[in-house]
């Protein structure tokens, strides 16, 4: 199967597409420096976004002490009315797609498998 290429703005607008999506941000996680976003619904995805990198370079310390040779796919933080899912990409080192959703109307497995598909073909 074939992969089309998409810009950052294709690549965004794609994620929001994804059902119960509120918002959507490519980020920088050495600067926790947004480079696109889309959406919101009254998040502010740049504070999402400096926020999520402290997560991402927490989570890799940890992995550092306690010895695991492993990579991140994805990182999801369960709210009571959202999901949270932050995805390191692994064809771009060093940035993460962070997608908020609606727990009530989003499917996370799909939702999980469309933000892969989206990082498959993103093109920077």
């Amino acid at each position: 199967m074939s992969t089309i290429e998409v810009t950052l703005t294709d690549a965004l607008t794609n994620a929001m597409s994804i059902t119960g999506a509120l918002g959507v941000a490519l980020v920088d996680f050495g600067s926790g420096m947004t480079l696109g976003t889309a959406g919101g619904a009254g998040l502010d995805l740049d504070v999402a976004a400096a926020g999520n990198t402290e997560v991402i370079r927490k989570k890799l310390e940890t992995m550092a002490a306690l010895g695991l040779d492993d990579q991140i796919e994805d990182i999801l933080i369960s709210l009571g009315t959202q999901y949270h899912l932050i995805r390191l990409l692994e064809k771009h080192d060093g940035l993460f797609m962070y997608l908020a959703l609606d727990r009530n109307s989003a499917n996370l497995a799909m939702a999980r498998r469309q933000l892969q598909e989206i990082e498959n073909s993103l093109v920077i």
